[in-house]
């Protein structure tokens, strides 16, 4: 029975010391393996590997995939201005270099998301501190980003690349919040109020150029439509003169047919003599016949 019990045991550990021997790695984590003091460390991919068993050797798994990091609690920075404000934040970063990781931080996660932590809230700081409150609270995206930078320098130190960095909450502590909103109403109306002044200011500029624009080109309407007409008026009597210069008869009867029009479009009732000059032409198309009294005489 002794013997049986020995053979069970022995073969538990053999199967044992088999089985830490083997090392799988999953595709999404890289192991380093340790040995004894003054050996160095060794970087494993994905796959089977096989290695000594411990205490000989330790394998420490890296996860290579995309980690974050949120804030427990809000944080309160001061501004530039010495307002004080309560931010939450978000951090997304993975492992670059799992050996420089390894050395850093021993491989554990905790230990390695302290550290970003505590680096972070320092960029934070150093971001919000060197603004205004209104700047603070309307430059979220530039915080993070200056943040993000900062922590990038530190957190390289670990093997670790820092991917994005966002504020998930800016909030002013309940004492000074009525205040501040206040304020900043106040200055977004005198803002509103300028720009309103800005824009009627512009409005009146651009009424009275299209007004002096108009005029302008009325004038020129008028001077070009004076200069059109006299040109027609000045043909339109050369052409006259030369028609009524061959046939001076003729200009006679027409000039006396335009007096006629003239005198009886704005008059229905005309008293003058009939053996006027006036009606040489209605007395005789020539124009020459004697008046009536003249006739009567003789």
């Amino acid at each position: 029975m002794n013997r049986i019990i020995a053979l069970v045991v022995a073969i538990l550990i053999v199967a044992f010391a088999a089985s830490s021997t083997i090392l799988t790695v999953d595709p999404r984590y890289a192991a380093v393996l340790a040995g004894r003091a003054g050996t160095e460390p060794v970087l494993v991919g994905p796959g089977v590997h096989f290695k000594l068993p411990p205490p000989l050797q330790t394998a420490t798994l890296v996860d290579m995939r995309l980690q974050s990091l949120d804030s427990a609690d809000l944080q309160q920075y001061a501004t530039d201005d010495k307002h004080n404000l309560l931010v939450g934040y978000a951090v997304k970063y993975r492992v670059t270099d799992p050996m420089k990781y390894f050395r850093e931080t021993g491989g554990d996660p905790q230990g390695a998301a302290d550290r970003l932590n505590a680096a972070l809230k320092g960029a934070l700081g150093d971001a919000i501190g060197k603004r205004a409150l209104d700047d603070a609270i309307g430059g979220q995206r530039a915080i993070a980003d200056d943040a993000r930078n900062a922590l990038q320098a530190r957190a390289a130190g670990l093997g670790v690349d820092v991917v994005d960095v966002q504020l998930t909450r800016v909030d002013l502590p309940a004492d000074q919040a009525d205040a501040a909103y206040q304020r900043m109403i106040a200055a977004l109306h005198a803002q509103a109020a300028q720009v309103r002044a800005e824009g009627g200011a512009q409005v009146e500029t651009i009424k009275a150029d299209a007004e002096q624009e108009q005029q302008a080109v009325l004038a020129n309407a008028y001077k070009s439509a004076q200069t059109i007409k006299g040109e027609g008026d000045a043909k339109a009597a050369t052409i006259a003169a030369d028609a009524f210069g061959r046939d001076p008869e003729f200009y006679k009867f027409y000039a006396s047919l335009q007096a006629y029009r003239n005198s009886f479009k704005r008059n229905d009732v005309i008293v003058v003599d009939p053996d006027s000059e006036f009606f040489r032409f209605m007395r005789s198309p020539t124009g020459d016949a004697a008046p009536a009294s003249a006739s009567r005489k003789h």
